[in-house]
């Protein structure tokens, strides 16, 4: 069963990539608008340079892939190395394809950004990733919690990266591009956020078990997190304990690894807006 859910997993992610190279190659660029994060970066350069476009995007993606190794694990460095080398070589393939959606540019850009989002949903929703500035922000997000002990949202760090894309634009380019650019967020990331629940918010897992104490050494030992500890009472288990820990999106699947190596524990996870002190 674990394998099967390993194979699809990766399955989803290459499906993801194909639908997010096919979008921006197909339908954002030749409509003047263009990815965001790091994707919109890699655009940007080529624009500018005349390099190619899947080259620049793999440049661009490769150090923020090698920094998601040494903080995120090495089974999400694989599925974002995979999901990104899908991702360029797609965009290497349809940018030799004949393709013109004859319609306003306006109603393609926000076809084309429909497109992305859901592609990107399949991306994050089975734990890859081919946006630097995703990973970017998990970094911050990281270190600033290991050293404050707090928990932060990655948004403000992804709005930051990605104003300062589209001002690039603005500037570089032209305002038509980056209005429309700033529609392909809009549109992707409201569908991202509907199907992934927010994955740039925080997420409460709450676990119920009868093993507290080698819960809280796993999580503590792989993701340098802390618990609430409480006492709790099933009506059919009877005493055990509920454990209260945050974590990005990101972190999530080590969690789950965590947990599904302790048996008898099952767990919840909800999105939290704030946590107020």
């Amino acid at each position: 069963m674990k394998k099967s859910q390993g194979f699809l997993s990766y399955l989803f992610i290459i499906i993801g990539a194909v639908m997010a190279s096919f979008s921006v190659a197909l339908i954002l660029i030749p409509n003047d608008a263009i990815d965001y994060g790091t994707a919109g970066v890699a655009i940007i350069i080529s624009k500018l340079t005349g390099a190619e476009l899947s080259i620049c995007v793999a440049l661009v993606l490769l150090p923020f892939i090698v920094m998601g190794y040494f903080i995120l694990g090495k089974e999400f460095t694989i599925k974002a190395a995979i999901g990104s080398t899908v991702y360029a070589a797609g965009m290497s393939f349809f940018e030799e394809i004949p393709f013109e959606l004859n319609t306003e540019h306006f109603l393609a850009v926000a076809f084309g950004g429909a497109i992305l989002g859901a592609g990107l949903s399949l991306i994050l929703r089975n734990g890859g990733c081919i946006d630097g500035s995703e990973i970017l922000a998990n970094i911050i997000v990281k270190k600033l919690s290991d050293k404050t002990g707090r928990n932060y949202s990655m948004t403000p760090v992804l709005l930051a990266f990605n104003a300062l894309v589209y001002i690039t634009v603005f500037m570089v380019i032209d305002a038509t591009a980056a209005l429309l650019s700033l529609l392909v967020y809009v549109v992707a990331t409201t569908i991202i956020d509907h199907f992934t629940d927010h994955f740039e918010a925080i997420k409460q897992v709450t676990i119920i078990t009868q093993d507290p104490e080698g819960l809280v050494k796993a999580i503590k030992d792989k993701l340098n997190k802390t618990c609430t500890i409480m006492d709790s009472r099933g009506a059919i288990a009877g005493k055990n304990n509920m454990l209260i820990c945050y974590v990005s999106y990101f972190e999530l699947p080590i969690m789950k690894d965590i947990i599904s190596e302790h048996s008898g524990s099952f767990s919840t996870v909800s999105t939290i807006d704030e946590i107020l002190r």
